[in-house]
């Protein structure tokens, strides 16, 4: 073999130098090192076939400079005049599909262009624009120029550049922990600032962000790929412009892309054909349980009655379900926990080789997965390969996982970023890794190929060395070496600094490079980009925990490379370069050089005034030559990293096969699919499906696959699209398999017992799945105390606030924002823990906008809490106590984006479990979708199924709080209505402090140790005079005495300072080292503070009597009544207005398709509510 004569020990790719590999006579292996498996060589061997050009096949993940820049006419369809669209196949989701090859084509060619159009777009915007300010090309658009090269990174993946950029474009400076600009996996596209993306487009992945010694320095600096050896630039002198759509993950999506072309190639399980591609409507039996039916279901049936049984009835003993053929003989009526919608999807799981689930809010769909994979497990045997479970998201992930880990301590988590530092942690592949000895692998890639690249890395550092960063000119030797030079000039050089030095003694001598040059033909170069400083601060995109959950899923790496990329260094540069154009300088072009050079074999016979861009001539062309041998270079590193990467999962696999559960993200099992299809697995468990692309799901479809295992629920949160053009007709890219086979009529099982929300707030589910969904005895018989604080468990306040746009065109709206805030902090007051509360909305805009008004909030602000303020697209799955929903969206034009998709709508509506708050227009989101339309018809009382306790209007202009203390009601209008209550009622209170005072402040159902007492402190000091301080002062002291004497420490004096609501009635005045404040503060605390109590006590009983308006006003209505006619009712008080609410007549504003429907009538009011 080729790389045998050079004396390397890595075998070839193809499968006949990996049989002779392993089966060559040599002595045998020692037992601690075991054969390498073959099937993860042939794996990528296989992917490094060439394929029929011009195909789908043969196209790499990461585009062409032809394909950016729309070079190639035959491949697109023109749109605007800065953007184009490929043509991709149209994604039939009605019936069967005719082959294979359209099907995974279609899909392919959807996913790849569904990351890549933004980025063409993007270049497309800059040629034609070349000098915009970065908002002028788009919000999600960056752009960096004064982009130089600094140094190579020679790491296990790969050789990167790293290099420095200026944000001057976007005018922002960056908080880098909390932004999406350049995170790890982006994929960039580089031209030159001479180009501008006229002919020129490089392609690069970012390789790492490192935030100290990187993106936080200034200039900024980040580690590149370039996405080709041949692309591969190394010239520090060079400036490029670098662009990157920032809303595009290309990183998460190229491993599908590569796994759909493999799939392709491979001979497919029979599931993949029968049921995804001819869509086969009735379902056998997997083929490992056709041989063997007979299993142990005890860990399913325990021994207790059945609550589908007669109280009186035997339990059967479990010994009686160790043996049960679940082809022919399921158990009828088991004694199980699991209720019978429960029972059918686990028989359907265990019996069927493609499984699909449905499980609606509440029901439980976790939890029958779970049994299910305690049951599989329970009859596992020597030898059977491990059961492979992903999930969309990590949480998920770690949620199933510590389920799993309840009965099951072999299993591993495989890639990522777990938020779950406990079991899980430790069963990811880097720690256990680190925690047991793998053994070694008898001629396994690893070793030689990490040896290979090291021989490459010194090859590589030999050919830049004239390039290294300490190199100031030009050595001649060197340029005689690339045949730059002829022997005459080189030898006109040596004689000329040998005549130089003769009639110079005195003067030291330079390279003769630069005394042919002279010292006013070269020019230091400056590389310098211009500081950002001065700029604001750019808003944040994410938190940061969010953000290194996305770089973690973006790229394959060990657990402690995510932020930094590992590798020996080489540092680049270029100090001086040929000065031209200097005044009197006569111009000359590279083809005048050429001949100018032709000419003059004595190089000083060149007019000193040329020498400057001869110089650059020699240097461009020697940067030329280096950079030919380079590049070929770095082919065989990229190709012996990947040997590397091979041989590392080599190693892996040996771990691997141990375990008995393996889980990972649908993302991490493309990444990982060459590791995992050489575990041979027969059975995958897919959660979240329906929220998951197809495309990510056929990856998973490996050769040994007998078993598919797919819960999730159309209904609710869909596959993410980032071309919203590809998520309707024909393309339908955000429809799942999932969805796909249930609207084929391929066969499942739904779920339809739910365990999360009190009635009330299920009923609120009605307009999306009817009757199917029905409360379970625990949710419907439970006890639970209402949310303390409020009127009642479920709530939507209605309101005419107009919404605003934040710097990234999102919705917000501030004084919704405002609302809730306050809303918040009532229920903090309350007792109920921050961490119960999650606050919802649809928009990342406001998601941002409320959680700096809870970390700005005097009270919640203090309290050094994490708040969860997330968006619905990110919360399916998730459940808290009580859930603060936050609509944003009111306007004249009757738009309401997001809260039109029904599916985003069913994850918001089903996310409490005991208090429900919703705030937004009301009226605009009747009148505009149906699904709100009905939703609010049940809220106003007016649909049925009304709530067993309380009103049954629950929705108005006022929220409706309630006093835990006297059971008062106060009727909230606007977030300054809050500082009329402390989180009880207006009515003072009588209790006392623990320093003796009475309370100053108003009801409240928080302890008197959290107040502050701002009274005038009784003590007499040693000196004779009264304290001059104030109650809660830590001691005492006297402002009388030419210093302190007092040195009392009195009762109360330790207790918390933090004043949660400060009183109304009394404010301390601010401190000041002047005397007259000094003065005033004495006076007042030695009697002058009778005035300030009787000015408090005038103040609160005007806030007395406009409560009582307020609740009179609530009596006589609480929503206005909607007219046939569309236009609003004359109850103005109630804010609904003609100019924010309804459109012009011809009806082009809101009101205008479910107007009929949403006529809710006044409240049914009860009178111990309005005491």
């Amino acid at each position: 073999m080729a790389q045998q004569a050079q004396g390397l020990l890595i075998p070839d790719w193809d499968d006949g130098a990996t049989d002779m590999t392993l089966n060559r006579s040599s002595p045998s292996p020692q037992p601690s090192r075991l054969t390498a498996p073959s099937a993860i060589r042939q794996y990528m061997d296989d992917a490094r076939h060439q394929a029929q050009p011009n195909t789908w096949m043969s196209k790499a993940e990461i585009p062409t400079s032809e394909e950016i820049l729309d070079t190639n006419m035959e491949l697109f369809t023109r749109g605007a005049p800065e953007e184009c669209t490929v043509s991709v196949p149209v994604n039939n989701i009605d019936g069967p599909w005719s082959s294979k090859e359209d099907y995974l084509e279609a899909h392919y060619e959807l996913l790849r262009e569904d990351v890549l159009r933004s980025l063409r777009e993007t270049v497309g915007r800059v040629r034609n624009k070349p000098w915009g300010r970065e908002d002028e090309y788009g919000t999600t658009v960056g752009i960096y120029e004064n982009v130089h090269i600094k140094k190579l990174t020679f790491s296990p993946r790969g050789v990167a550049v790293r290099v420095s950029f200026s944000l001057a474009r976007s005018g922002k400076r960056v908080h880098w922990e909390q932004s999406k600009r350049l995170i790890t996996g982006s994929l960039v596209a580089l031209t030159t600032e001479e180009d501008q993306f006229r002919t020129q487009c490089t392609m690069a992945v970012v390789a790492a962000r490192p935030l100290s010694d990187g993106v936080d320095q200034s200039p900024p600096e980040i580690d590149l790929f370039f996405a080709r050896p041949e692309e591969f630039a190394i010239d520090p002198a060079q400036s490029w412009i670098m662009v990157e759509d920032r809303a595009s993950f290309f990183e998460a999506s190229r491993y599908t892309l590569r796994a759909l072309q493999k799939t392709m190639r491979e001979h497919s399980p029979l599931l993949l054909s029968k049921h995804l591609i001819s869509l086969q409507r009735q379902v056998d039996s997997p083929q490992y349980m056709q041989m063997n039916p007979r299993i142990d279901m005890s860990s399913a049936f325990a021994a207790q009655p059945s609550p589908n049984t007669d109280k009186g009835s035997a339990s059967l003993p479990s010994e009686s379900f160790k043996n049960v053929d679940i082809l022919q003989a399921w158990p009828e009526d088991p004694p199980t926990e699991l209720d019978k919608t429960q029972q059918y999807a686990l028989r359907r799981i265990l019996t069927k080789q493609l499984a699909i689930i449905q499980g609606p809010p509440g029901t439980g769909k976790t939890h029958v997965s779970v049994v299910a994979l305690r049951t599989i497990l329970g009859n596992m045997t020597m030898g059977d390969p491990p059961i492979i479970v992903a999930c969309q998201t990590n949480h998920a992930l770690d949620q199933l996982l510590r389920h799993v880990a309840e009965y099951e301590s072999e299993f591993a988590r495989l890639g990522g970023r777990s938020k779950d530092q406990g079991i899980i942690k430790k069963r990811t592949l880097f720690e256990l890794k680190s925690s047991q000895s793998v053994p070694a692998v008898a001629f396994g890639l690893k070793g030689p190929s990490l040896k290979r690249m090291r021989d490459l890395e010194k090859t590589m550092r030999a050919i830049l060395e004239p390039m290294s960063a300490d190199k100031e000119f030009l050595d001649h030797k060197m340029l005689l070496d690339k045949r730059l030079l002829t022997i005459e000039q080189y030898e006109s050089l040596e004689k000329g600094d040998t005549d130089w030095v003769q009639q110079n003694p005195e003067q030291t001598s330079n390279e003769p490079m630069v005394e042919w040059l002279g010292k006013n033909s070269w020019v230091k170069v400056d590389h310098g980009t211009p500081e950002d400083n001065f700029f604001e601060y750019e808003e944040a995109d994410l938190e940061f925990e969010q953000l290194k959950e996305i770089e973690a899923e973006n790229a394959i790496r060990e657990e402690d490379e995510i932020e930094r990329l590992k590798g020996n260094h080489f540092h680049l540069g270029c100090r001086y370069v040929g000065k031209v154009a200097s005044r009197g300088a006569p111009s000359i072009t590279e083809t005048e050089i050429q001949a100018l050079l032709s000419e003059k074999q004595n190089l000083w016979d060149i007019n000193p005034k040329l020498r400057g861009a001869v110089y650059n001539f020699f240097l461009k062309r020697f940067k030329e030559e280096i950079l030919k041998s380079f590049r070929l270079e770095v082919r065989k590193y990229q190709d012996t990293a990947e040997k590397r990467l091979a041989g590392r999962w080599e190693e892996d696999h040996l771990l691997l096969k141990t375990q008995k559960i393996i889980g990972m993200t649908t993302t991490g099992f493309s990444k990982y699919r060459a590791l995992i299809s050489s575990l041979k697995p027969k059975i995958v468990l897919i959660e979240e499906a329906a929220e998951t692309l197809e495309a990510l799901v056929i990856a998973t479809c490996v050769p040994s696959l007998e078993h598919l295992i797919l819960v999730g629920d159309h209904q609710q949160l869909r596959p993410r699209c980032q071309v919203k053009d590809y998520e309707d007709a024909p393309y339908n890219l955000n429809v799942s398999l999932f969805e796909r086979l249930i609207k084929n009529n391929v066969e499942f099982d739904t779920l339809r017992r739910q365990r999360r929300m009190i009635p009330e707030i299920r009923r609120l589910l009605r307009p999306i799945y009817g009757d199917l969904i029905s409360d379970h005895s625990s949710v419907k018989e439970r006890k639970l105390p209402s949310v303390t604080g409020v009127g009642c468990d479920s709530f939507f306040f209605t309101h005419s606030w107009p919404e605003s746009k934040d710097n990234q065109m999102s919705s917000c709206n501030a004084m919704e924002a405002e609302m809730i805030a306050e809303f918040f902090n009532h229920l903090y007051l309350n007792g109920h823990p921050v961490d119960s509360i999650t606050v919802l909305t649809f928009y990342n805009g406001q998601r941002k906008l409320i959680l700096r008004k809870l970390l700005d909030h005097p009270t919640l602000g203090s309290s050094r809490s994490r708040f969860n303020v997330v968006t619905v697209d990110s919360y399916q799955g998730e459940e808290n106590e009580i859930i603060l929903l936050s609509l944003v969206r009111s306007n004249q034009f009757g738009h309401i984006g997001f809260l039109g998709v029904d599916n985003r709508v069913c994850v918001a509506l089903s996310r409490a479990k005991r208090g429900f708050y919703l705030f937004g227009n009301g009226e605009q989101l009747a009148c505009e979708s149906k699904t709100w339309a009905e939703v609010i018809t049940l809220l106003a009382g007016k649909g049925g199924h009304l709530p067993k306790e309380g009103p049954t209007m629950r929705i108005g202009f006022h929220l409706p709080l309630k006093c835990h203390t006297h059971g008062r009601m106060t009727y909230i209008e606007a977030p300054d209505d809050f500082a009329l209550v402390s989180g009880g009622c207006e009515i003072k209170c009588h209790e006392r402090l623990p320093c003796g005072h009475p309370c100053p402040v108003r009801c409240h159902p928080y302890p008197h140790s959290s107040i502050t007492c701002a009274l005038s402190c009784p003590k007499v000091l040693r000196c004779g005079h009264k304290c001059a301080g104030i109650c809660s002062d830590e001691s005492c002291h006297c402002t009388l005495c030419p210093k302190t004497t007092g040195s009392l420490i009195r009762p109360g004096a330790n207790l918390n300072q933090t004043n949660l609501n400060p009183s109304p009635e009394r404010q301390r005045p601010g401190s000041s080292s002047s005397g007259s404040d000094s003065v005033k503060w004495n006076n007042f605390a030695n009697g002058g503070s009778k005035q300030h109590d009787r000015e408090a006590v005038r103040q609160a009983n005007d806030n007395y009597e406009k409560q009582q308006r307020l609740v009179e006003e609530r009596s006589r209505t609480a929503y206005a009544t909607v007219g046939s006619t569309g236009t609003p009712s004359p109850v103005r008080q109630y804010g609904f207005s003609k100019n924010t609410m309804v459109g012009p007549v011809d009806g082009a504003g809101g009101r205008r398709k479910y107007r009929d429907t949403f006529r809710p009538g006044p409240p049914d009011l009860i009178p111990s509510l309005l005491d």
